[in-house]
């Protein structure tokens, strides 16, 4: 595929505050989450898209990260299941690995120099080598496996409930469980998700929106609302639904698609009213 980048006009989009949400405190000795950029202004981000890329159109897109200058994408579905690495600026992958045909792959996620993913319903996660996608062993877990992320110290899964599990990277072993409430509400279908400067940001399957989280007490600080994004390319099936988030530290910009969307978003978030 040819080299392209195509840019878009800066458009700010608004959001949609969650509900009477209040993010309780950290627990004692434990540090609040630190203010994610923008973070100076009240309320939860706009967006504005500041390029957007080639993107696989048959890729199920179940995980994302960004490492060293390129995205990492794991796929799902019987038989089209990887782990990918990715040229951004292209789509161009460099290098993969697959399951076998009768697993459906799911969330994926970097813990030092090991890449571990998750399969839906198999309860088997696999564990790769960062570096040549070698694998090196594999791990179970008890619920259904769906989003991976990881925070330094612990895996971060969802299972589409609204229940996180942290885990021990180590052994993969449980560590403690979290409650996803928005307000009193429980945030259900928990999906895909990333690790950003002290919260994590969920996918919710079949949702619009992106949820930022309190790891402590799995309170919903806000959510940001990305209906506008790529609302008139994207393609008609109904799971085609936005998944998929990547932070790159170094510009402070998300990368954002979707299963089977044809492009590859990265945008930046603005102060609410900017």
């Amino acid at each position: 595929m040819g080299r392209v980048r195509v840019a878009l006009a800066a458009v700010v989009i608004g959001v949609t505050a969650a509900g009477a949400a209040a993010c309780g405190a950290a627990g004692a000795g434990t540090p609040a989450p630190s203010a994610v950029p923008p973070g100076s202004g009240s309320g939860p981000p706009g967006y504005e898209v500041v390029a957007t890329y080639p993107h696989d159109p048959l890729a199920y897109t179940q995980g994302l990260f960004w490492h060293d200058g390129y995205l990492y994408e794991g796929t799902g579905r019987y038989g089209t299941s990887r782990v990918r690495k990715v040229d951004p600026s292209t789509g161009e992958v460099l290098q993969e690995a697959s399951l076998a045909d009768d697993l459906f792959g799911e969330g994926i996620a970097r813990h030092g120099d090991r890449i571990f993913q998750l399969t839906w319903l198999s309860k088997r996660g696999f564990i790769y080598d960062a570096a040549n996608f070698e694998l090196l062993g594999e791990f179970s877990y008890d619920t259904e496996g769906w989003g991976l992320t990881a925070d330094g110290t612990h895996l971060i899964l969802s299972d589409g409930s609204s229940s996180l599990f942290f885990l021990d990277p180590s052994g993969q072993t449980l560590v403690r469980t979290v409650r996803v409430l928005d307000g009193d509400d429980p945030v259900d279908d928990l999906n895909e998700l990333e690790y950003i400067d002290g919260l994590i940001y969920a996918n919710v399957w079949h949702s619009d929106f992106i949820y930022r989280i309190d790891p402590q007490t799995g309170a919903v600080v806000d959510r940001i609302d990305f209906s506008g994004l790529l609302a008139d390319e994207r393609p008609s099936s109904s799971e085609a639904v936005l998944n998929g988030i990547a932070f790159n530290p170094d510009s402070g910009h998300l990368f954002l698609t979707g299963k089977l969307w044809p492009k590859m978003l990265e945008v930046r978030l603005v102060d609410s009213g900017n």
